[in-house]
């Protein structure tokens, strides 16, 4: 059996010591994002994708006729967190959800706030709360709210 001070030791963290390029059609969703403003690629079928995509995933076509969507949407699903754990972004009951904005052809995920479960269904329409601080990240939009 071996002692403990004959082990080797050495610091470590684990890290991602740099920064990713968005690409020329990303760049431009998280601008967008940064002037509250959410953009979705059309592809030459009329078909709008929201999130903004950079290849049509059917036809494999490049995609970069770039087009306003939302700030509104209707819920096509939902998953709700009764009690948010520490890594979620909003500390009280909130919902995760598929939200399919005005002007979209798919959906794009994320979180509905400010609401009881009971308020939400596949249907509610719902509209983009924006973050106080705009950086240029998905988390411009805080959450989106039930539209009343």
């Amino acid at each position: 059996m071996s002692d403990s001070k004959d082990l080797l030791r050495a610091p470590f963290e684990l890290a991602y010591n740099y920064k990713r390029s968005s690409g020329p059609v990303m760049s431009k969703f998280f601008e967008a994002l940064g002037q509250q403003k959410i953009l979705g690629t059309k592809s030459t079928a009329g078909k709008v994708f929201s999130p903004a995509a950079e290849f049509d995933p059917e036809t494999n076509e490049p995609l970069k006729e770039m087009v306003e969507v939302g700030p509104g949407g209707v819920v096509e699903s939902f998953s709700w967190i009764e009690n948010p754990q520490h890594h979620h972004l909003i500390k009280e009951p909130f919902a995760f959800a598929l939200i399919k904005l005005d002007g979209a052809d798919t959906s794009m995920l994320h979180m509905v706030g400010q609401c009881k479960e009971a308020d939400l269904s596949i249907g509610s329409r719902v509209k983009a709360n924006w973050s106080e601080i705009q950086e240029q990240r998905i988390t411009d939009i805080k959450f989106f709210t039930i539209e009343k």
